[in-house]
């Protein structure tokens, strides 16, 4: 079979079929009187062969050793390929990530899809105040529009406290609603860290959807996870936070924090009630420990009633100086106009 026929037959060009065969990858076996190329069959397979092993990734001269090596093993060069592939899939995805994102911010002109191609880089830059600026500018609407997806993205991932912080912010300046399904999806991430940061990014978002969600972190398997959810909870004037905050001023983590929170929620006097009743049954009997006594007079400290003014009276007399100088000096406060 001679070599337009070859080529016709099999797809590849004349001038590929060349050259494989400058290559020394492709050798003729027999040539016509006139001394024109002619391909056997076993040169057709070999063709064939060349061409799968391409499909694959492979180059003209791993195709060879693949072909003519007898002691060539395959499984380290596909692993290769894999990883290889995998790049290349990861590269065209975030490519296809980015674009739609621009597009979403709906350009008005070339101007701005530099704008949003210039924050986008910049929040994934490895450097914290280029992404710290990236984040302001795109809540001062300087970029030229930054989608929501992006910045959940970076508040999701971002370590540096102070870039959070920005991004949150950011987020919270910008957020439209379309914030909320992302966030509720991060709160199912297996990574605690994940979902602690989606908790920090909802506690700045208002509205009774973002409220809703917290209120399902309180029973989230990560303390840290239902420690933040509840103050934020408590912020909110929520009784819910109640448990989870009194649990935290039974730990030194924490403790002061849930009591602020805590001394919050005892503006109504109802609650109030509640809220030392539970304080006092935790950190109030006598085999607590005299920090734990320390840590709820502390705590009492805000919260009015005389349910709290009793248990505080309690705590004077009790046997740790360190305890009962403090309950004597918080209820000294408490009586002052």
């Amino acid at each position: 079979m001679l070599i337009g026929e070859v080529a016709q037959r099999s797809g590849v060009s004349a001038r590929m079929l060349r050259h494989y065969e400058s290559l020394g990858l492709l050798r003729p076996t027999e040539r016509t009187g006139a001394g024109y190329r002619e391909y056997s069959g076993e040169d057709i397979r070999r063709i064939f062969h060349i061409e799968s092993l391409r499909s694959l990734g492979l180059s003209l001269r791993d195709v060879a050793r693949a072909l003519d090596d007898p002691g060539f093993e395959p499984s380290e060069l596909i692993e290769t390929l894999v990883g290889r592939t995998r790049e290349r899939i990861a590269a065209e995805t975030e490519l296809l990530t980015r674009l739609e994102r621009i597009g979403a911010a709906d350009p008005a002109g070339w101007e701005d899809v530099l704008r949003s191609v210039a924050l986008l880089h910049a929040l994934t830059s490895d450097d914290p105040a280029q992404r710290q600026r990236a984040a302001l500018s795109a809540a001062d609407g300087a970029g030229g529009g930054v989608p929501v997806e992006a910045l959940v993205e970076a508040a999701l991932g971002e370590r540096d406290p102070h870039v959070a912080g920005a991004v949150r912010w950011a987020l919270a300046r910008s957020a439209d609603g379309a914030a909320l399904p992302l966030l509720a999806q991060a709160l199912t991430s297996p990574a605690a860290e994940v979902r602690r940061r989606a908790v920090q990014a909802l506690a700045e978002l208002p509205g009774e959807g973002t409220t809703a969600l917290l209120r399902d972190v309180l029973a989230d398997t990560d303390p840290v996870c239902r420690r933040r959810a509840a103050v934020a909870l408590a912020a909110r004037g929520l009784a819910d936070a109640v448990p989870t905050l009194t649990d935290m001023v039974t730990e030194p983590t924490g403790d002061v924090e849930a009591a602020d929170a805590l001394g919050v929620l005892a503006g109504d006097p109802a609650l109030a009630e509640r809220i030392v009743t539970g304080l006092v049954d935790r950190l109030g009997h006598g085999s607590a420990a005299p920090s734990a006594r320390l840590r709820l007079a502390q705590a009492l400290a805000d919260i009015p009633g005389p349910t709290a003014a009793r248990a505080l009276t309690d705590l004077a007399r009790d046997a740790d100086r360190t305890v009962a100088l403090t309950a004597d000096y918080v209820l000294h406060l408490r009586r002052a106009p």
